[in-house]
């Protein structure tokens, strides 16, 4: 069986890069393998951005070193030739179902509720980061 394609919506990315907890186990399982992430330029970019926020307290180096070593190693470049705009009551969330419709990814991880409301987007399930976590138990 191929390994599973996610979608990572970018709340999930920063929690399992930054904090400990329940979700830095996400972190450990993208780097054991487990899953692959499959992600657009667009979706790579959105997360150096959101990285380098204030409130995180990095400085350039320490995101470099992250999205070099802890992200990009282990992400599946995705070209995205659809989009599914409107889809989302948050406009800025359809990258991360075009990008999962694009990579035939298995599922698209998130904390986002206008996202989760949606339960799925075509064949593809949204899960919060405990249910996907569930899968690897």
């Amino acid at each position: 069986m191929s390994r599973k394609r996610a979608v990572l919506d970018t709340n999930i990315v920063v929690s399992a890069l930054l904090f400990r907890g329940k979700l830095s186990r996400l972190n450990a399982l993208w780097k054991k393998k487990a899953f692959t992430i499959a992600a657009s330029r667009e979706i790579i970019e959105e997360y150096v951005r959101v990285l380098a926020y204030p409130k995180f307290k990095l400085t350039e180096k320490e995101i470099k070193v992250l999205v070099q070593e802890e992200l990009l190693p282990y992400i599946e470049p995705v070209t995205v030739n659809e989009d599914a705009k409107g889809v989302c009551k948050d406009p800025g969330d359809d990258k991360f179902l075009a990008c999962a419709m694009a990579a035939k990814a298995d599922f698209i991880v998130s904390g986002d509720a206008h996202l989760l409301d949606l339960k799925k987007y075509k064949s593809c399930p949204i899960l919060t980061a405990e249910k996907f976590l569930k899968k690897f138990e």
